[in-house]
């Protein structure tokens, strides 16, 4: 289903036969937890470790698990079925005392947790990709916009800043994902220990790095998951919100940044010209559906009494779907970041397409620090600055029909006595200084540890 979307090693990791050489493992490692226990005999629990090993979980493995299922109803039956069989008289100790989630679960823990990590690598690698474009454009001015309307200077390091401590974040929120999921259970049909020692499972979620859960039902409780899920969902929204923020500034009437556009790509089979977002386009759409999937997993955390099964078939799809896509996304969105052009010119260009318009706050404050009244100040600030908003939509921008630069801001409130009674005209000018608004962006870097 989202084969486009898969990276090698999460195909590898979440493939069939993986699965079932984790659930061998388990099978294994409780056989030899329960002749340490004098429950099975230790020669029987040494020949069935030699002979697991020896086991080939393959396509053809896989082939015949699938033909005992469809006879028997029940993946884990047909499984250790198959596994039985190539333990020969030994086999019959082979899931004993278990019951299927007894393994299912605690597998797919283990699975989840090597997931998380390859989802931590990547976003480990995205992260020194950001903090550089933070520093490389610390002073790189740009108009902030609000509303998606022009607000104040700012740059577009302090963008990249932001989005850098934001992913800092999402880092702890996965550190604690992977430790709420790093759990196994072993124990029995209805969480009682009755025909498994709670020995048996210390010793195989020891080995296999998780910690058994302090109480489960047949099953670990599904708020683990939907937590799990939620992190990877946050992450995936992280970066639909900067992916959004690339396309916006895009845009051919804004075009401040721009994703990589290779040699022979085309942008669209009708309009030769086209250098599209596609790949922020993808990262978008890719957000929404695993945004999609973490509600599914709240779903599955009401399950009927000691358990059902409509969590299982759910799962089967949201859990190495959501892995598999953020692990694509961040890989893909990484490469976006890596190869993003910057233009500062144009940067700089449409931060004074207003003619001035986005110092108003800072004349406000100097009338106000000169002695007018605030409602005053506002009031005489905010006159000049519809009436230069009116004169560009006349003249269709921030040039007259001649070309001439319509007048702007600071040369309206130079020419209006009420501002000049107050504000001498050097400070005047000064209020239209775009390095003004960077003087404390400093403390955010040494917050951030960018230098």
């Amino acid at each position: 289903m989202i084969d486009r979307y898969t990276r090698p090693v999460m195909a590898r990791l979440w493939s069939q036969a993986n699965r079932y050489r984790r659930w061998l493992e388990i099978e294994v490692l409780a056989c030899q937890a329960q002749a340490k226990l004098g429950r099975i005999p230790a020669g029987a629990a040494e020949r069935i470790t030699a002979a697991a090993a020896g086991i080939v979980i393959d396509e053809a493995f896989v082939a015949e698990v699938d033909e005992i299922e469809s006879q028997v109803r029940h993946d884990v039956i047909a499984f250790v079925s198959a596994v039985a069989h190539r333990l020969g008289e030994d086999g019959r100790y082979a899931h004993f005392g278990l019951t299927s989630y007894d393994v299912v679960d605690t597998a797919l823990s283990s699975l989840m947790v090597e997931a998380m990590d390859v989802i931590g690598a990547g976003l480990d690698s995205l992260l020194p990709v950001l903090a550089d474009l933070a520093v490389r454009h610390r002073d790189t001015l740009m108009v902030a916009r609000t509303h998606g309307v022009h607000a104040e200077p700012a740059t577009f390091g302090l963008k990249m800043a932001l989005w850098y401590a934001e992913g800092l974040r999402n880092v702890e929120r996965l550190r604690r994902a992977r430790e709420e999921i790093a759990v196994g259970r072993l124990a029995g049909a209805v969480g009682t220990y009755a025909n498994v020692d709670p020995a048996v499972e210390a010793y195989v979620c020891e080995k296999l790095g998780l910690r058994p859960a302090p109480v489960s039902t047949q099953v670990l409780g599904r708020d683990r998951h939907a937590a799990y899920l939620g992190a990877l969902a946050v992450l995936a929204s992280s970066l639909d919100r900067y992916a959004i923020e690339i396309r916006s500034l895009q845009r051919t009437e804004i075009r401040e940044v721009e994703e990589p556009f290779e040699e022979g790509q085309k942008g669209s089979s009708a309009m030769p010209h086209k250098r599209n977002p596609v790949g922020c386009e993808q990262v978008s759409g890719l957000a929404r559906v695993v945004r999609a999937y973490a509600g599914a997993a709240l779903e599955n955390i009401g399950l009927w009494h000691e358990r059902d099964i409509s969590n299982s078939s759910v799962e089967r799809v949201i859990i190495p779907d959501s892995t598999t896509l953020v692990d694509y996304m961040l890989h893909r969105f990484t490469g976006i970041m890596k190869g993003l052009s910057v233009y500062p010119k144009r940067m700089l260009r449409n931060l004074e397409s207003t003619r001035g318009l986005v110092y108003s706050q800072r004349v406000l404050l100097a009338l106000v620090d000169a002695g007018m009244s605030r409602e005053a100040a506002y009031e005489i600030v905010q006159r000049h600055a519809m009436a230069l908003w009116r004169r560009m939509d006349e003249a269709g921008g921030p040039a007259d029909e001649e070309g001439r630069p319509i007048a702007g801001l600071d040369e309206r409130l130079a020419s209006d006595p009420e501002v000049t009674r107050y504000l001498d005209p050097e400070i005047l000018v000064s209020c239209f200084d775009p390095r003004w608004y960077l003087r404390n962006t400093g403390v955010v870097f040494e917050r951030l540890g960018l230098g």
